[in-house]
């Protein structure tokens, strides 16, 4: 097997930023201690919006990530937009979610997983939704509006509106209302 890297790794930069350097900041934005930003320039952020502690917010550079109003972020979250990823308004995402929304072609068996192309896809999560601590959600998911993601779940596809999700992988459980 080739083990050859195909590029040179460099870093992404420290995750620092200004609240001037996203594309759009809204009022009452909170941001906890420890909380990363890469590419801010192409992140929008509507108002009333809390990041807690050490979450990473992993802007990319193409895409866009979109964050609507009155929409609550736990700690330690990563929160991954290469693909493009858009949280509608008033939506919980509990600590240690994971979102991504690009993965390894894996499509050489001659050489690593990690040297083979990347496919993105962008993950959209409804209006209202609740996404449950530590659950993990795959890329070119589709949440609905008012769904509900169970603590530890595993989506690798799209969840109806006002469905209850969970387990390994996602499954329904039931219908709300």
């Amino acid at each position: 097997m080739n083990t050859k890297p195909a590029q040179v790794f460099s870093s992404h930069g420290d995750g620092r930023f200004k609240p001037s350097q996203f594309r759009k900041i809204g009022q009452n934005v909170i941001f906890e201690p420890g909380v990363l930003v890469f590419h801010p320039e192409n992140i929008e952020i509507g108002n009333n919006v809390y990041f807690g502690h050490n979450t990473i917010i992993k802007g990319y550079h193409q895409n866009r990530f979109t964050i609507d109003s009155n929409t609550w972020i736990g700690q330690n979250c990563f929160l991954h937009a290469a693909g493009g990823l858009f949280i509608g308004e008033s939506v919980g995402i509990g600590p240690m979610v994971t979102i991504i929304t690009s993965q390894h072609l894996a499509d050489r068996i001659d050489r690593p997983i990690i040297t083979t192309g990347l496919k993105f896809a962008p993950v959209t999560i409804g209006d209202g939704a609740d996404i449950g601590c530590g659950s993990i959600i795959l890329p070119g998911v589709k949440i609905g509006k008012g769904a509900i993601i169970g603590a530890g779940a595993v989506v690798t596809g799209d969840i109806p509106n006002l469905e209850t999700w969970a387990g390994v992988p996602a499954r329904k459980l039931k219908k709300r209302g």
